[in-house]
């Protein structure tokens, strides 16, 4: 029962979870990752029950080590049959290894197995590494803002802030997509707005000296998001600079570019 696969990736061993033991590990590992209080951790009992819907635990191994997993679930919106990828963690030591994009990469192989063409998955629009990896490295797409969609969570990463997310929509089959995974690059959109993510962002949510202008850029960024997301622009692409600084690059989108 449940999608059975396997992957290759440099050093990683990238397979589906089954067992509670393994489900233990990822248990474990979000707790490692995020600092979560318990009442805040996705238990066991919903690995098992996701995996055995449709949905898929991915453990990334380094040896015995879980080096990272990836979560996902079904869903259904607008007409589609899509996965919801909920969570996707590295451990710091295995960071920077492009680990986090080979099990979305994987994820992709196994939606497209199973005939989905579409996975969503949210992000904080404050992390600007993680933005560009979605956007740049991926070839997703945004244009739906949530307002402290999970409360404020107990997770030190988060700096206090509400938990404010932009939904990813990577469509497998586009064009965008399938440019970018055979050259490299997407295909350039004419950009016509740009919000702006200092590097500073993760230094000011972790000082509680500085929080509070962590606090005023959030509510400036989510300000922006909505009044051009409601004007019809999505977030096309991310540039990221010498100094660290993130920017979101914003213009009109064709739906037909993502079949």
């Amino acid at each position: 029962m449940g999608i059975h696969a396997e992957k290759q990736y440099g050093k990683y061993v990238l397979r589906t979870c089954h067992t509670v033991g393994e489900f233990r590990q990822v248990l474990q590992l979000q707790k490692d990752v995020w600092n979560f209080v318990d009442i805040e951790l996705v238990p066991i009992r919903l690995f098992v029950v996701g995996e055995k819907i449709g949905g898929h635990v991915i453990g990334a191994w380094d040896g015995n080590e879980l080096a990272g997993f990836a979560y996902g679930i079904p869903g259904y919106r607008n007409g589609y049959s899509y996965l919801h990828s909920h969570m996707l963690a590295v451990r710091p030591a295995h960071r920077n290894t492009g680990l986090g994009r080979a099990m979305k990469l994987f994820q992709r192989d196994i939606c497209l197995e199973m005939g989905l063409e579409l996975m969503e998955w949210t992000f904080d629009p404050l992390e600007i590494k993680n933005a560009f990896l979605n956007i740049e490295k991926l070839g997703a797409i945004t244009r739906r803002y949530s307002v402290n969609q999970y409360g404020i969570t107990s997770s030190p990463l988060q700096g206090g802030l509400p938990s404010d997310r932009l939904t990813a929509e990577w469509w497998l089959k586009s064009k965008r997509v399938q440019t970018l995974l055979e050259t490299g690059y997407t295909a350039k959109t004419f950009v016509t707005e740009a919000i702006e993510v200092p590097a500073e962002i993760a230094a000011w949510k972790a000082n509680e000296g500085t929080r509070a202008r962590a606090a005023e850029l959030q509510s400036k960024n989510r300000d922006l998001f909505q009044k051009h997301f409601t004007a019809g622009l999505s977030v096309v692409g991310y540039e990221r600079d010498e100094h660290g600084n993130g920017r979101f690059l914003l213009g009109k989108w064709d739906e037909s570019w993502n079949y």
